[in-house]
């Protein structure tokens, strides 16, 4: 029985890339439909600290005491993903303070699921940080051993190859996707239930004058904006709070 789950993470773990203006920040995504299933289980309580654009420091600074306090018995933490997307990044601090983080949330008794960074095999962009991804998953593994924390393998998750899983701005999960992925949390803790499988969103075929034309596109609206963010110090989660800083039960 799970009486209170708290998530924390960045964009992943808040739920970008699935739109629900009915709900905080206007984003549903995999963790409150995890939730919801727990919700309807046991009651359990859920609450969601994760703020898109957090670095791994950031997210332990600002979320683990607080998600401590709460007393779970459930954790889901995923970091240090818009590090490793910086220019420069020291892999191996990160993951001094990722294992002191980990070993302070298992230190209560709650179950802790991380999270291995996604191989992203199809995308040239990532592919050429893939090198930088697999060192964190290594960096992950071994810590994930030392805590007796829970490990869901993103890299392995070979259904997110498929670009329907992600959303037009390809950083981020579609709504498939988030869908997806809240199974693949189902299934890691051994928990039966009765969500589908979803299918992906379906792409056009695009030639290569369309291709080059999307490529072109998406670099303007979505990886210039990125950039000029990371040039001048902001960040997309600026001025947001936490979804459900409050643990309650969704559904």
């Amino acid at each position: 029985m799970i009486k209170r789950y708290v998530a924390l993470g960045d964009s992943f773990t808040e739920g970008v890339g699935d739109v629900d203006p009915t709900r905080p920040n206007g984003v549903r995504g995999w963790a409150d439909r995890v939730a919801e299933v727990l919700g309807g289980c046991w009651g359990t309580e859920y609450a969601n600290l994760a703020i898109r654009g957090r670095k791994l420091g950031q997210v332990i600074d600002e979320q683990v005491q607080p998600a401590l306090d709460l007393g779970p018995d459930l954790v889901t933490i995923y970091a240090g993903a818009n590090d490793i997307l910086r220019p420069s990044v020291d892999i191996d601090d990160l993951m001094t303070r990722y294992d002191e983080a980990i070993g302070a949330l298992r230190s209560g008794g709650a179950t802790v699921l991380v999270w291995s960074a996604f191989g992203a095999r199809k995308s040239k962009f990532y592919g050429l940080l893939r090198g930088r991804f697999a060192y964190y998953n290594e960096c992950v593994r071994e810590l994930v051993d030392n805590h007796g924390a829970t490990l869901v393998d993103y890299w392995r998750m070979d259904e997110y190859n498929d670009w329907g899983y992600w959303d037009v701005d390809r950083l981020h999960m579609s709504t498939p996707g988030h869908a997806l992925m809240a199974t693949k949390v189902l299934d890691r803790l051994g928990l039966g239930h009765d969500l589908p499988t979803p299918e992906p969103l379906k792409r056009p075929i695009l030639s290569v004058a369309e291709q080059r034309s999307a490529n072109l596109a998406w670099t303007r609206e979505h990886l210039g904006p990125w950039v000029k963010r990371r040039l001048t110090g902001t960040s997309s989660g600026d001025g947001l709070s936490p979804r459900y800083p409050t643990p309650q039960i969704i559904g």
